[in-house]
């Protein structure tokens, strides 16, 4: 693949195919003067004295993606963020060729030239490409820095082949593009060049090669191979739902979790977690039987500090009966919620009318987590602490005289304050009486 500078190689490359083409055709000859090819933007061609000298300028006026290759690869992340691959950034060149001079005709004769050669070369060939990167004999330091760096571009290593096409302009278009360019029109000719592969070289993560396809049969000797199963259900362990415990829609310490889905059955039975943001990567052993359609597990309220308040993956490894190899389903979504584990049922404000408690919780708030109480309807920040912590002073100036319904917030994740197993809900006995 190529890299950054193939934009600017492709330029170059179309410039010398002119340059080496006029030559070739002794245009100088023809038209009694000397032909240049710049590769300049068309307000800076005409020199400040209005002298204007016979030459050819190739202008780069639009880049766009190419359709037919940037949905070819992969995506470049994985689910967890990690970069999995460098999936080219694939564009098509867009360039203006016009012949701009002095004298009478001398325009057309190059523009006609320089359309013929490029009709003649559709395709820019990898001998093309090292011709002009890399002229030989070397010329060493007596290119310019810019054109010495086009040599590592990559341009004629791309797996594509670079074609170049005529493209059609109406009178509307060409007028936009030379009246954007605030320069007067000169006899111009638009052509595309597609496809150019620009790809990072930044590491990626590869996977293993396969060692085998299943165990060899130990009398044949031979692989299974695919294994086919007459069903839309896929015969690898899978979860379909997260279940917190009394209907709540996140889980506490402490509580058993439910994961439904299918083929959760086999031996090893572990639940895997991760919280990239706080550097949580734990594994969780299973409770309960072994079961199709369902697997158990609790996160331990004594590792209030492992497992802070957010969001998780899960999911579950395990070894699949008659198999050998663990096996790891995919990853859905867990959310871990505070849980008030001390609360005053109520408190006496003072003469200032200020109302000061302590709350305790599980699990610990981490450095850098957001926490607050709300407080019926208002939110309330704690007093300064320390993290980790697992209890928090509050005080509250010109507090309201009520029973309060109260919960706690931790990175905006509330503690479950709803009794989501009655019928219809009601509020959870979780109050704080301030009088």
């Amino acid at each position: 693949m190529s890299n950054a500078l193939a934009i600017a190689g492709v330029t170059a490359v179309l410039r010398d195919l002119l340059n080496d083409g006029l030559i070739n055709h002794n245009i100088s000859g023809v038209i009694g003067s000397t032909v240049s090819v710049s590769t300049l933007p068309p307000d800076r061609v005409v020199s400040g004295d209005g002298t204007e000298a016979s030459q050819l300028n190739l202008f780069l006026h639009n880049v766009t993606p190419n359709s037919g290759w940037r949905n070819e690869d992969l995506p470049a992340r994985d689910g967890a963020g990690r970069r999995s691959g460098n999936p080219p950034l694939a564009l098509n060149l867009h360039y203006l060729l016009s012949a701009y001079s002095g004298a009478d005709l001398h325009g057309e004769i190059l523009l006609g030239y320089a359309m013929q050669l490029l009709h003649e070369h559709p395709i820019l060939t990898r001998q093309d490409i090292e011709a002009a990167l890399n002229p030989s004999p070397d010329v060493g330091n007596t290119l310019p820095p810019a054109l010495r760096a086009l040599a590592d571009s990559g341009l004629a290593d791309q797996i594509e082949h670079i074609r170049l096409t005529q493209e059609f302009l109406n009178s509307e278009e060409m007028s936009k593009l030379w009246t954007a360019a605030q320069s007067s029109y000169r006899p111009t000719a638009a052509y595309q060049v597609s496809v150019i592969l620009i790809e990072s070289d930044l590491p990626t993560r590869a996977a293993l090669p396969v060692l085998t396809r299943g165990a060899p049969d130990p009398v044949s000797g031979r692989e299974p191979g695919v294994r086919v199963e007459p069903s839309l259900v896929p015969p690898l362990p899978t979860l379909e739902a997260v279940v917190p415990a009394g209907g709540q829609p996140a889980v506490r310490l402490g509580e058993t979790i439910v994961l439904n889905g299918h083929h959760l059955d086999g031996t090893v039975r572990e639940v895997h977690l991760v919280n990239e943001l706080r550097e949580v990567d734990e594994t969780l052993a299973a409770t309960g039987t072994s079961a199709a359609a369902q697997l158990t597990f609790e996160i331990p309220a004594a590792r209030l500090a492992d497992f802070p308040v957010g969001v998780y993956r899960v999911s579950v490894r395990l070894i699949p009966s008659g198999e050998s190899e663990v096996r790891e389903s995919n990853q859905l979504a867990l959310v871990l919620a505070p849980d008030l584990t001390g609360l005053p049922t109520s408190v006496v404000r003072d003469g200032n009318d200020v109302a000061s408690f302590t709350l305790d919780f599980l699990p610990e708030v981490q450095a850098g987590q957001s926490v607050a109480l709300v407080l019926g309807q208002q939110e309330v920040a704690p007093q300064s602490f320390t993290a980790p912590v697992s209890s928090l002073d509050f005080v509250i100036e010109d507090a309201p005289v009520d029973n309060h319904l109260v919960r706690l917030r931790v990175d905006g994740i509330d503690s479950p304050i709803i009794d989501r197993a009655a019928s219809p809900p009601v509020f959870l006995d979780q109050r704080i009486d301030i009088s």
